[in-house]
């Protein structure tokens, strides 16, 4: 398995991985949504590429109690994250090596660096606040 869809019997099993130390690389979509449709085999791609991060698809409608204040201003946005920091949030082009290099930009920081990284502006500031999936899901159970 590349990658796994969030469902409302398997959020705990979801949350446990996320509490792993390991990147979360997270797309944010909807059912209805053909251009999520395409990107559903770039993102598996995406994520046999890198097996050593953990890959979630969450349905933003299905998942509004997790995903509800989130900003999400078009289709697909990618959220990625390691511990409670976030790297990168926002809307992405359907485009693997766009994705690939954009993860290996993220994972390529150290600890230090994402530290830092996350809060050098306001909008990552606020990421941090409102974007951190494992914090979502937590307050979602």
């Amino acid at each position: 398995m590349h990658s796994i869809t969030l469902h409302s019997d398997n959020r705990a099993d979801v949350a446990a991985a996320l509490a792993q130390d390991r990147w979360i690389v997270a797309c944010l979509c909807a059912a209805w949504c053909g251009t999520c449709a395409s990107y559903r085999a770039t993102f598996e791609e995406l994520a046999a590429r890198h097996p050593d991060k953990y890959f979630v698809w969450v349905d933003i409608e299905d998942h509004a109690d997790v995903v509800g204040d989130l900003d999400v201003e078009n289709f697909p946005t990618l959220l990625i994250q390691r511990h409670e920091h976030v790297a990168f949030f926002g809307t992405m082009l359907p485009d693997p090596k766009l994705a690939h290099r954009l993860v290996q930009a993220q994972a390529s920081m150290d600890d230090a660096e994402l530290a830092a990284y996350a809060h050098s502006s306001e909008e990552r500031r606020q990421w941090q606040r409102d974007c951190n999936l494992r914090a979502l899901l937590g307050a979602a159970a």
